[in-house]
Parts: C-alpha cells; sequence; structure tokens
C-alpha cells in the first residue's frame, strides 16, 4: 500500500518499523517540526523524523496542516491510507479525506475510555487494571472514529514509560495486522456514553500531593516517569521521585516520618526508593540521604 506515516515521538517509531517491515510504500513521512532541547537548546529532530531520515523517507515537518499549499501537497501523494500515531496536530477534514481508506490512528487505550492526549498517564493516575490499544478510523471528533482492533494490556505497576514502550509494540503489530486485511476489516462504533477523556498533562500535576492517599500518591510517581516527573520541594531544591512504595506509616500529610524518607499522605505513606536531584543522575534514596539529608519530622512542600 501506498502510505504516508504521521507521528512525532518515540511511541510511534515501532510502528513505522513494521510498515517498512511489512514492504508498504512510504511515500511520506510527517512529524511535528524539530524543537529546543539539550542544554544548549538548539533543535533537534523528533524520533519519527530521525527515523524516516535513516530509512531514506521524504520528511516533512509542517507547523500545521490548515493551510491549502499543505493540504494541496498532502492530496498529491496519491495515497491509499495515511497511519497516524501520536502525531500531535489536528488534521483537518481535507486531510482526512485524501487517502482512499482515509486515515487511520494508533491510539494507546482501549476507547471509548480515554480519548485524548495523555490516556496512558490518565489510565496509571485513575488506577485502572488494564489498557490496551485500539486501532481506529479517524473522522472530526476528537478519538470519536468506528475501531478496527484492539488489544489490551495489564498496567500493573508499570511506570508511563514502561507502558508506553510496550503499547507501543502492540500498536506496530495490530496496525500491520490490520492493513494487511484493510479491505475486510468491519469498523465498530465508539459508545460515545462511555466516553472518558486524557487531557494533556501539565507540568503543575508533576508536583507530589501529600494530601491524597499513598496509593494515588504513588500513582503519580509513575505515571509521570519519565516526564514530566513527580516531585516534592525541600528548602531550595526540588527533588524527583522516580520510584516509591506504599507503606502503612501514617501522620500528618506531607510530613517526613522517619530517617529513611517515608513520607506520610493523606492515608498511609510513601516510601521513595529511587530520586532524582536538580542537575543529578538518578540514585537509590540511601545515596541521596547519604549527602543530603532531610531528617524526620520536616515538613515537604
Amino acid at each position: 500500500m501506498r502510505i504516508a506515516f504521521m507521528g512525532t515521538p518515540d511511541f510511534a517509531v515501532p510502528t513505522l518499523d513494521a510498515l517498512l517491515a511489512a514492504g508498504h510504500e512510504i511515500a511520506a513521512a510527517y512529524s511535528q517540526p524539530p524543537r529546543p532541547a539539550g542544554r544548549g537548546k538548539g533543535l533537534a529532530p523528533s524520533p519519527v523524523q530521525k527515523r524516516a531520515q535513516a530509512a531514506g523517507i521524504e520528511m516533512r515537518t509542517p507547523i500545521s496542516l490548515r493551510g491549502a499549499e499543505e493540504q494541496a501537497a498532502f492530496a498529491a501523494l496519491d495515497l491509499d491510507v495515511a497511519i497516524v500515531a501520536a502525531y500531535g496536530l489536528i488534521l483537518p477534514a481535507p486531510i482526512l479525506d485524501a487517502p482512499r481508506h482515509g486515515c487511520i490512528n494508533v491510539h494507546a487505550s482501549l476507547l471509548p475510555r480515554w480519548r485524548g492526549a495523555a490516556p496512558i498517564q490518565r489510565a496509571i493516575l485513575a488506577g485502572d487494571r488494564i489498557t490496551g490499544v485500539t486501532i481506529m478510523q479517524m473522522e472530526r471528533g476528537l478519538d470519536t472514529g468506528p475501531m478496527l482492533a484492539a488489544l489490551p494490556a495489564e498496567i500493573g505497576r508499570k511506570t508511563a514509560g514502561e507502558l508506553t514502550a510496550e503499547l507501543a509494540a502492540i500498536g506496530a503489530g495490530l496496525t500491520a495486522t490490520v492493513l494487511e486485511r484493510l479491505y475486510q476489516t468491519g469498523r465498530i462504533p465508539q459508545d460515545g456514553a462511555r466516553a472518558t477523556y486524557a487531557p494533556k498533562i501539565e507540568k503543575r500535576e508533576a508536583k507530589l500531593d501529600f494530601s491524597l492517599p499513598a496509593v494515588q500518591v504513588e500513582r503519580q510517581v509513575r505515571a509521570f516517569n519519565p516526564a514530566p516527573g513527580a516531585y516534592f520541594d525541600y528548602g531550595n531544591e526540588r527533588i524527583k521521585v522516580l520510584a516509591a512504595e506504599v507503606s502503612e506509616l501514617s501522620g500528618e500529610p506531607g510530613t517526613v516520618l522517619d530517617h529513611g524518607l517515608a513520607v506520610a499522605c493523606g492515608e498511609g505513606s510513601i516510601l521513595p526508593s529511587l530520586v532524582q536531584r536538580s542537575g543529578r543522575g538518578a540514585m537509590s534514596t540511601a545515596e541521596l540521604l547519604r549527602g543530603f539529608a532531610i531528617p524526620a519530622g520536616v515538613p515537604l512542600k
């Protein structure tokens, strides 16, 4: 099939690889433009752009697809289908309608649950036991289109990073399977009454809220690992918490309860096990406390 691939982050790369391995013709790849990154703030291409360029695929990085010129260039590709995986730009109607079989999205949830930008993090925060990947025919609504296929995955104690990698692999295989039988695949309408929404993660959400029960605070830690990183402030220092356990110790929420950095929550407490100071690498809590004392009894912000 003649395909345009549209994606930006690491999540999308396995699907692009699967399309190449299946022998499809990738007429062009679309990704969001390079962004400032690193200490020097130089422009860095997205993971999809780097992979597409390595494979010799024509690369396009428009700021928007709303202009007539970009839409005409897309239509001129004469596509069978466009595959979209975490692209991050809105596809206007002329883009959705240009390929013969429309645009197909690889979405990291079991729709209609968690439509929107951050389905993986929202599923972890909500304490969901199961998530998955849905392959969906795109239409003008936000992740409202009919479903072509879906596969579940258990969340367990996985971080957002671990779950993203797992779902990316599932999505890649499922997309390849759907394309093999695209002409025969039925479309299953979504039940809009069961829909939930996953708005993008705001940086302010990553600050740990110790007024919540410890089980919810621990979900914050996993949902924001690796980015933006759950954290608390102590003095002038910001400490990221990359992993934590739930403890039965109790006390005033936000108070350090012992010399091992157990922190009281609204119910129970959490015990950070992997942390990171600003400008430093990840370390165990014991390593942190050897050079940066946080005594019992102090309140954390």
